[in-house]
């Protein structure tokens, strides 16, 4: 029964998804970016003669997941050519382009075809599935073919199918992956609970990956120009229903704001213009002035910039919890910015919670709150501790990646 739900399920999925394209562009790339995939895998690979490591991640948050792993499998399997999918738009079409990989394609579709055909031209040695990532058939293909097949960064919840009465199909799923390198202990004691022991706690990856990012952060001397030396505040990957509770507290504040939005609408850009009472110009127009610190407001109009800007910053705003979901602090975080963040969807994410019991961070209800919380952190002494916070658990937490490489070595051969 459960498979022929996920079926289903899968089959609606398509069908939606193409009446949606349409409509919208995000379907419309899932659906085009799919368009005579395999031939275009067929051709890419022809005539490869070297390993392949294959690492699927679902979107762009999952890539920088999973990034830290490509680049040190790289350094530790030279000889292996890294094949990179990934399942939404926002990922493939952010890093369709990362040097990192030799081959980066949407992900086809799951089914028992596409498994095997996808397998019998990649021929992957290994596969990495990035944190949530749990497709059925080619978890089964790849067991069946006995490639070794890992989960890392997962996080497990009680409230998963995986762990329901009638969430045999789903734990099936599980029970294809030869190994499970998970965040946490609850996710490891739910592991434990279904009877899957090939498990351990490694951490998350992504610490690794923001510390790269944090010693090696990119020189932005036009933003430094904007800045001036004056209190910056970046917010980073907003949304609307964030600047509804940012609009009257950068007009009531003496700071300096760099807003990079989500997604980068120019309807939503104007919003910001017209909105705001204070002087604002585009990433893309600053060059263009003599004086970039006569802006108090400086907007983001292109992708990739966010994580050097943190270090410019003194105070992060991050966007997403009044939504779908929190987006990534621990960027902010580690450079020693207090994190502000809203406060209806951010529980799902263990670093926010440990930052909000350590007063690090802060999950803030509208802007009453956020005028208040931030007037606490204008002391320079909460705010150094805050600060002390946010760094120290960031490098308190590194180290996942090395655990994974390590297991690789018991499997692989150098």
């Amino acid at each position: 029964m459960g498979g022929l739900i996920y079926n289903i399920s899968l089959f609606f999925y398509n069908v939606f998804i193409r009446i949606a394209a349409l409509f919208n562009k995000k379907a419309r790339l899932f659906v085009e970016g799919r368009k005579n995939l395999f031939q275009r895998i067929e051709k890419a690979v022809d005539g490869n003669q070297e390993s392949i490591a294959w690492f699927h991640c679902a979107s762009l948050g999952e890539f920088e997941q999973g990034r830290p792993l490509i680049d040190d499998f790289k350094t530790e399997y030279p000889d292996y050519k890294i094949f990179l999918t990934f399942f939404s738009p926002s990922g493939y079409e952010v890093r369709k382009n990362y040097s990192g990989a030799d081959y980066i394609f949407y992900l086809p579709v799951d089914s028992k075809k596409h498994a095997k055909k996808f397998l019998d031209l990649v021929n992957p040695q290994i596969a990495f599935f990035v944190k949530y990532e749990f497709w059925h058939y080619y978890a089964k293909e790849l067991r069946c073919r006995k490639i070794p097949l890992l989960s890392t960064s997962s996080i497990f919840r009680e409230n998963q199918l995986f762990f329901k009465k009638y969430g045999n199909f789903n734990r099936c799923i599980l029970k294809n992956f030869t190994y499970f390198f998970v965040q946490d202990n609850s996710s490891l004691k739910l592991l434990e609970s279904i009877g899957i022991t090939n498990a351990s706690v490694s951490g998350d990856t992504r610490f690794d990956r923001v510390m790269t990012i944090c010693k090696n952060k990119k020189e932005l001397p036009e933003v430094a120009s904007f800045k001036n030396n004056r209190k910056l505040m970046v917010i980073g990957s907003c949304w609307p229903e964030d600047l509804d509770v940012l609009i009257p507290f950068i007009n009531d504040t003496d700071l300096k704001y760099i807003i990079a939005p989500h997604e980068i609408e120019e309807r939503f850009i104007e919003r910001i213009e017209r909105d705001l009472l204070k002087k604002v110009v585009r990433y893309s127009e600053l060059k263009d002035f003599k004086d970039p610190s006569e802006f108090d407001v400086l907007v983001i109009d292109n992708i990739g910039m966010l994580s050097s800007l943190y270090a410019y910053g003194n105070y992060a705003y991050v966007g997403g919890a009044y939504g779908q979901g929190l987006h990534n602090i621990l960027e902010p975080a580690t450079f020693g910015l207090p994190v502000f963040f809203g406060n209806k969807n951010y529980t799902k994410f263990r670093e926010a919670l440990d930052l909000t019991n350590l007063g690090g961070a802060v999950a803030l209800a509208g802007y009453d709150e956020l005028r208040n919380q931030f007037r606490a952190f204008s002391d320079e002494t909460t705010y150094n501790i805050g600060s002390q916070i946010n760094t120290g658990y960031v490098k308190d937490n590194t180290g996942a990646t090395r655990k994974i490489i390590d297991y690789c070595k018991t499997i692989l051969h150098s």
